[in-house]
């Protein structure tokens, strides 16, 4: 019976966690005079990714590097695979010029210098330095940003509505939602993987099941709740910001910090190194010509995500069970699943070009 209310209270704690971030996020653009997408690239996906934050920083405290790097190369992979996937189902995400210009290309340069960086089999301290500043640096290149277009288009913040009367009262109404929308998130992930567990054990599923399931995805139920719900209410920016900003403040923020706070470092291992971090890459890789592709994610793709994410899934628990017959899994993979998938994407960037240049000759 406690098993189910968990679950039951759980859902509810991460739908309306999920509503209230998503009002207050919208209200907090409005206020500071920025675009709901620079929200959902910042506070959503930063908010959203607190818990990945603390389970990496705790991991890397306590000398468990295998569990620091893994949960935030394995929320990048769901992130994009499953949260997008999920959210296109939906509706169809409609995706802004800066995201294709800016943000995605960002979230594939720090997923390949990732790569490179972690190719030695570590990640220093000095490289968390790095990464840590680099959050800050593009934080602050995309509330610039921000700004500007708001002014390009008109949008001034006025000085003199700070001293309107309720103005006080509306900054703290929007604090409220944000922080109660993070707080019930977080609460709700809690009670939901802990119930899950419990039920998981109950009906004697194996604990690596249990592990590379509800565990390894827990962390990213925030992400979850947050994108779909904004994906309902139409606010398509804030839903794939949060994917986007969350995959980039797991790897300069997430990874940095972890790798900061310990004398060592995090040490990546071979199967890191061979497979889940290439996935990762490919992944963000992916989203650009997925994106760029009539500037939407269709619901066609988010089949093709979910596709994908249900294979590498699949790889996991094949690795762990049968660590033998992963090798064919793995030829299959990147010898015939991935060259396929890129065929597919060029053909559609291909097609969706000349589309573009028959429009421009018509009009």
């Amino acid at each position: 019976m406690i098993v189910a209310f968990e679950i039951i209270f759980g859902f509810c704690f991460l739908i309306a966690g999920a509503e209230l971030l998503v009002r207050g996020s919208t209200r907090f653009a409005l206020a500071v005079g920025i675009s709901p997408l620079v929200v959902g690239l910042t506070v959503v996906a930063f908010g959203t990714s607190a818990p990945e934050f603390a389970v990496s920083m705790k991991a890397s405290l306590a000398g468990q590097a295998d569990i620091a790097l893994g949960n935030a190369v394995g929320s990048n992979i769901f992130n994009v695979l499953l949260i997008l996937g999920v959210s296109a189902l939906i509706v169809p995400l409609s995706i802004s010029r800066q995201l294709v210009r800016l943000d995605v290309p960002v979230m594939i340069g720090v997923s390949v210098l990732m790569w490179i960086l972690a190719a030695n089999g570590n990640l220093s301290r000095i490289e968390g330095l790095f990464f840590v500043a680099a959050i800050v640096s593009y934080t602050t290149v995309l509330i610039l940003l921000g700004r500007r277009s708001a002014d390009a288009a008109g949008q001034q913040t006025v000085p003199a509505k700070r001293s309107e009367p309720g103005h006080s009262y509306k900054r703290l109404t929007i604090a409220l939602l944000i922080l109660g929308g993070l707080g019930l998130l977080v609460l709700g992930a809690r009670l939901l993987v802990d119930g899950s567990v419990a039920l998981a054990r109950l009906l004697k599923v194996g604990e690596l099941i249990i592990g590379l399931t509800i565990v390894a995805a827990g962390t990213s139920l925030p992400e979850v709740a947050t994108s779909i719900v904004a994906s309902i209410r139409g606010e398509r920016d804030i839903a794939v910001g949060n994917v986007v900003g969350s995959n980039i403040f797991n790897i300069l923020c997430v990874l940095g910090a972890s790798a900061a706070a310990s004398k060592t470092g995090i040490t990546v291992t071979t199967q890191a190194l061979k497979f889940d971090i290439p996935v990762m890459t490919a992944a963000a890789v992916a989203c650009l010509p997925v994106f760029f592709t009539g500037s939407r994610i269709s619901r066609g793709e988010g089949v093709l995500f979910l596709g994908y994410y249900a294979a590498y899934i699949v790889y996991l628990i094949r690795l762990a069970k049968t660590p033998a017959d992963v090798e064919n899994f793995g030829r299959i993979l990147w010898w015939y699943v991935i060259p396929l998938t890129a065929i597919v994407l060029i053909i559609s960037v291909v097609f969706s070009l000349r589309a573009g240049r028959q429009k421009t000759t018509i009009t």
